[in-house]
């Protein structure tokens, strides 16, 4: 295969977009500007929502999975990033309590090239990083006594949720909080940072970014998350208006503004692509299950509806890609063990979008159970090997709780293709 760069598009460490200086421009191009090597259909960039691909004279026009391979289009954004993808998941949450600046340092110097925020309100109206809006497992709210009271249960898109939630509480008081780890008994030694860090603002990490992308000579990209849209919308602190104000501010809004945007409910995406023009994801969950705004709508569409070749193309009408849970891509049966893949990276692909599934994690009670090893569910298995399945399925990247995993497996991936 032959590399070929983009004309005019930057890659990170070359902001004016004038050639590729750095090292390592043909693992940056592989699969992005020659197409298809055999693996399936792969796309680094799309052609933008609802608008189709242009076929490229360098592009072959099939891949073995047996569909079209989407010729990539400049001016995305997606384009100027690596291919595949590492999306180090609430950082490097595997390693370091989720979500804190702690655990997006980690991921960093572990290899990730994106860090994934979930964004959720406070009470006056400003950004945190949280994955829920409920921080009983997250933060140390339980040994304050003063916010005893605040303890409370809601309905949270349609489930009865007993907790502290972020929007009881203004900046001030959630700044007397500390983070810690959300899964004390799988990641025992995680617990030893307890209470370093704090429940960092959206502009805190934005921020983060830019100062890491000078030190590291390279762009700090974020992967933003409108958390559960419509419940923050019916409470009057809607989440899209108030992100893209940030984005705007801090010279992140638009193509070229280093952060994809993603949610589970499509109504939110919408409303994202009428106010900037950051790449945009919809993410995917089981089959079966069905978007919340779809449920307050009366859409009857489940999300095995959406990923149909039809339901695609409806994505693909306002959204840059997908990010579906791996079941989608790669299902198991009963016992956990991996089934034939299903046809949707070859679907998505055709439909122009990126695939980003989520999550891939060490630990082998995440692991398919072709790629455990031993009985216990807390010891590391073969992620390397479930990575690199992943990889040559054909996916563009993939959400991971450890990235420097992730790292070994690309390069091996990358090895076996003759990129260098």
């Amino acid at each position: 295969m032959t590399y070929r760069p983009i004309s005019g598009s930057p890659t990170p460490g070359s902001p004016s977009g004038d050639g590729d200086p750095t090292p390592g421009a043909s693992r940056r191009g592989f699969l992005r500007a020659a197409g298809a090597v055999g693996l399936g259909t792969v796309a680094a960039g799309t052609a933008g929502a609802g608008v189709a691909a242009a076929a490229s004279p360098d592009q072959p026009a099939e891949g073995r999975a047996g569909g079209t391979t989407p010729a990539v289009r400049t001016g995305t954004g997606l384009d100027r990033l690596p291919h595949p993808l590492i999306i180090g998941h609430r950082g490097a949450c595997g390693y370091r309590p989720e979500h804190t600046l702690g655990s997006y340092e980690l991921a960093l110097e572990l290899g990730a090239d994106v860090i994934e925020q979930d964004l959720v309100p406070t009470r006056d109206g400003q950004l945190v990083v949280r994955h829920e809006n409920n921080i009983a497992e997250t933060t140390d709210v339980a040994d304050h006594p003063e916010f005893a009271a605040r303890r409370t249960t809601k309905s949270i898109d349609g489930q009865s949720i007993t907790g502290w939630f972020t929007e009881d509480f203004t900046l001030a008081e959630l700044r007397t909080l500390r983070a810690k780890e959300r899964l004390p008994l799988q990641r025992r030694h995680n617990t030893l940072y307890d209470g370093r860090w704090p429940i960092p603002t959206f502009r805190e990490v934005v921020e983060f970014a830019d100062k890491r992308s000078r030190t590291l000579g390279r762009d700090v990209w974020l992967y933003v998350e409108t958390k559960h849209p419509s419940y923050f919308r019916s409470i009057g602190l809607p989440l899209e208006d108030r992100l893209a104000a940030e984005l705007r501010r801090a010279g992140l809004a638009g193509k070229r503004g280093r952060a994809i945007l993603q949610s589970f409910e499509p109504s939110s995406l919408q409303q994202l692509a009428a106010l900037v023009e950051n790449p945009r994801i919809q993410l995917l969950s089981d089959a079966g299950t069905r978007p919340y705004d779809f449920v307050l709508a009366g859409d009857t569409r489940k999300v095995a509806d959406l990923v149909t070749p039809a339901g695609l193309s409806w994505l693909a009408g306002f959204a840059h890609g997908i990010g579906p849970t791996t079941n989608l891509i790669a299902p198991v049966d009963g016992s956990g063990r991996l089934l034939p893949p299903t046809t949707l990276v070859a679907d998505a692909h055709r439909a122009g979008l990126v695939l980003h599934p989520y999550t891939v994690r060490n630990e082998n009670s995440f692991l398919p159970v072709d790629h455990r090893r031993g009985t216990d569910p807390n010891a590391y298995g073969d992620v390397i090997g479930w990575s690199r399945y992943l990889y040559e399925q054909g996916v563009d990247g993939f959400f991971t709780d450890q990235s420097d995993t992730a790292v070994l497996s690309r390069g091996d991936f990358w090895a076996a293709h003759g990129v260098s």
